[in-house]
């Protein structure tokens, strides 16, 4: 009898897989930041509608590459609960995630384990030494039958006037701006200011507030802040990284205040963020978890009425998932990382 062997493959690592098509992506003109959202389009982020949490980080990327136009997402299980199904024939769409804590029965110093009164194992939260990922698969709106209409909130597009969240969140940063130029924009990090066009230069107050809060995002890389290395010249790979990290950040931004995102200007880094993914894919995770946190810390100075620049607020979830997958090199990357996680199930 002749017995037939299944070749074994191994499975691409889940940054790989994202890379390649932000690669592919790239070189067409067709990745997530490089489209354009007009302002008062609402709210175009991933996000779980059973949990009414957006997708973070490098999720969030990898679920607006996928080219659906309803941001909604979940589990089969999730479309099920509320009573919709998933069309037959729909390939789903995988998402990472972590679990960095959890839960233990709780032991003496001679490794028995504690219970309570009622004879129950008293159980604690343990932070794992070593974190692990998840994968788990979900599917758009688009792909599921039974689901309510998406209600598409329009807001009336901001004409001149200061977008007062997007005023409140420069003014509180406690970065100096400056109007002094004719026709750039930029940040000096040695200096930590903000040089801008004048507001009368723009056409739309979205516009001005876009390419203001582009440039607070560097800011947050400065040593008071969250940072990161902003010692790379123009055309050098430090500084592609960097424009990568705000320019993703500058699309979530775009989605929180409903103030749209113009990709225009930043069409020249595209070769050297192509490069740099084909050079080490790990990258767009990496990019993907600080434009995560550049995003938050710049929410931050919605409601502050003082320069809070030197704090930053962080937290997280754990989740758990039947489908396990373990890596060492994105274990390392992120062990240290406080990125906020989101529950899928």
């Amino acid at each position: 009898m002749a017995y037939k062997y299944k070749k074994n493959v191994e499975k691409k690592p889940f940054h790989k897989v994202v890379a390649e098509q932000i690669i592919d992506q790239l070189e067409k003109g067709v990745a997530p930041w490089q489209k354009p959202w007009k302002a008062g389009q609402g709210h175009f982020m991933p996000k779980n509608p059973t949990t009414e949490k957006e997708y973070k980080g490098i999720n969030v990327i990898h679920l607006m590459a996928q080219g659906h136009d309803d941001p909604r997402w979940m589990t089969f299980k999730q479309a099920k609960s509320l009573d919709a199904f998933v069309k037959k024939g729909e390939k789903g769409t995988q998402i990472q995630y972590w679990k960095f804590k959890e839960e233990k029965n709780k032991k003496d110093e001679n490794g028995n384990v504690l219970r309570d009164k009622n004879g129950k194992p008293i159980k604690e939260m343990v932070i794992l030494a070593n974190p692990r990922s998840f994968l788990a698969t979900v599917f758009n709106a688009e792909q599921i039958d039974g689901l309510p209409k998406l209600e598409n909130i329009t807001l009336p597009e901001k004409k001149w006037g200061d977008i007062e969240k997007a005023e409140a969140i420069l003014k509180n940063s406690g970065v100096p701006v400056f109007n002094d130029q004719l026709d750039e924009a930029f940040y000096i990090p040695s200096k930590d200011e903000i040089h801008l066009p004048k507001k009368t230069s723009f056409d739309e107050a979205n516009l001005y507030y876009a390419t203001a809060l582009h440039e607070l995002g560097h800011s947050t890389g400065h040593p008071t802040r969250l940072n990161r290395d902003l010692c790379g010249g123009f055309g050098t790979q430090k500084y592609a990284k960097e424009e990568l990290r705000a320019e993703i950040s500058s699309l979530m931004i775009g989605n929180e205040l409903a103030i749209g995102h113009d990709p225009e200007k930043h069409v020249a880094y595209v070769k050297s963020w192509i490069q740099t993914l084909k050079d080490d894919p790990l990258e767009i995770f990496r990019a993907s978890k600080d434009a995560e946190k550049i995003k938050d810390f710049v929410m931050d100075f919605v409601n502050v009425k003082e320069s809070t620049s030197g704090n930053e607020s962080t937290s997280g979830n754990e989740s758990t998932s039947e489908n396990e997958s373990t890596s060492e090199n994105e274990s390392s990357e992120i062990k240290n990382s406080n990125e906020e996680l989101v529950n899928i199930n």
